[in-house]
């Protein structure tokens, strides 16, 4: 049983056959699909995959390109979802330094999640891209430590990585790792412990080798298990266990 800690079923190109990709995915053993919020319109389709599709558990959130939605009318909209439509985390949040939303924008929609989020006791799904040191200062001024969580499509250095790991999080790795060119996050899984590991899809984006710019697929979660297992020295079965548990505990699913 693989799971897939970050993948986008509610945002597919129309005309995707996307029954078929799960199919060939449930056929794979990809069998856990967490889908992460991005914006506020976009709940509802979330909630209602989490509740039809086998399988599929539901995390809702503002992603830094819609951090401008943040408010109290949002805030209060997110508590309800969380509380009542199975959400089973906060996410993705967090920090982009690349996209057109003020920083302060971001921060402010950042930290109100985050205080949700321990409100609630439930964990955060975290953006970060090239921000990393100030991501961790709000996760440890906000005491996200109490909730942990994933850090999304890792690739961040080693301090980092350690950082992250002390704060009660587990690093998640998709599609670059298995680009020739990676280099920092084979280093940083080389020395990560055992509990710190998952794996992600973030289907459609960021197919992995050799199938990189096209659509990825929920069943192409297995080439990035295989590379994370091969940097590891673990079997395929061995991988699949270890992140798996990792996805359940840091979740809190009594599966």
């Amino acid at each position: 049983m693989l799971f897939d800690t970050h993948i986008h079923l509610d945002r597919f190109a129309a005309g995707f056959d996307l029954d078929a990709a799960r199919a060939a995915a449930r056929a794979a053993g990809v069998s856990r699909f967490l889908v992460p919020g991005v914006e506020r319109r976009g709940w509802p389709a979330i909630r209602a995959l989490a509740g039809a599709t086998e399988g599929c558990l539901a995390a809702y959130g503002l992603h830094p390109l819609a951090a401008g939605e943040w408010g109290v009318e949002t805030r209060d909209e997110l508590q309800l979802y969380l509380r009542e439509a199975q959400g089973v985390a906060v996410g993705e949040i967090g920090l982009d330094r690349f996209v057109d939303v003020p920083i302060e924008t971001q921060e402010a929609a950042f930290r109100g999640q985050l205080r949700v989020a321990v409100e609630l006791a439930l964990p955060v799904l975290i953006h970060c891209r090239r921000m990393p040191g100030r991501v961790l200062e709000l996760l440890a001024e906000e005491k996200a430590d109490r909730v942990g969580g994933i850090m999304h499509a890792f690739g961040g250095s080693w301090p980092t990585a350690r950082q992250a790991v002390d704060l009660g999080f587990v690093l998640s790795f998709g599609g670059p790792v298995t680009y020739p060119e990676a280099r920092r996050a084979v280093e940083v899984l080389q020395r990560l412990p055992d509990d710190a590991i998952v794996v992600e899809t973030d289907a459609p984006d960021l197919a992995p080798h050799p199938h990189r710019g096209e659509t990825n697929r929920p069943a192409w979660l297995v080439p990035v298990l295989d590379r994370v297992a091969e940097i590891r020295g673990w079997s395929r079965e061995r991988a699949a266990e270890i992140t798996t548990a990792n996805a359940r505990r840091v979740l809190r699913l009594g599966e």
